[in-house]
C-alpha cells in the first residue's frame, strides 16, 4: 500500500492572521490554544488534519506529511534518491515522530511516523 499524506502544515509570519484568514475563508475549527500557539486544524471526514501557526523564521511555506513506518529508513531513499535530508527524525511533544527533506527540486516534504 502508498504511504499516504496525514498532515499539512500552513506556516508564515503571523500564525493568529493566518489562523483567522482560513477560520474565515474555509471555516475551519482552529485550535491554538497551547503553548506554541500552533493551530491545530481537526482532520475532516474526508480530508486531513493539519496546522496553522507562525513560522520559526516568518518564512511563508506550506508542507504535506507523508506516514511512513521508518523515519531514517525513508530519509536515506530520499537521500538515494536525489534528495536531501532538511532536519532529521525528532520527537514533537505529545505528539508524533516527524523529519523532513527536500525533493530535488526543492520541495519541502514532510515524513511522520505514529500520527
Amino acid at each position: 500500500m502508498a504511504n499516504p499524506v496525514n498532515h499539512f502544515e500552513i506556516l508564515g509570519k503571523d500564525g493568529e492572521a493566518l489562523q483567522k484568514f482560513y477560520t474565515d475563508l474555509f471555516g475551519w475549527s482552529i485550535d491554538a490554544n497551547n503553548p506554541m500557539k500552533y493551530g491545530v486544524v481537526a482532520k475532516a471526514d474526508n480530508g486531513i488534519g493539519g496546522g496553522v501557526a507562525a513560522s520559526m523564521d516568518g518564512t511563508a511555506m506550506v508542507t504535506v506529511y507523508v506516514e511512513v513506518d521508518d523515519l531514517q529508513a525513508a530519509l536515506d531513499r530520499a537521500e538515494s534518491l536525489g534528495g536531501k535530508t532538511v532536519m532529521p527524525p525528532m520527537d514533537v511533544p505529545g505528539g508524533p515522530k516527524i523529519a523532513q527533506f527536500t525533493d530535488p527540486e526543492g520541495n519541502l516534504i514532510g515524513l511522520a511516523s505514529g500520527m
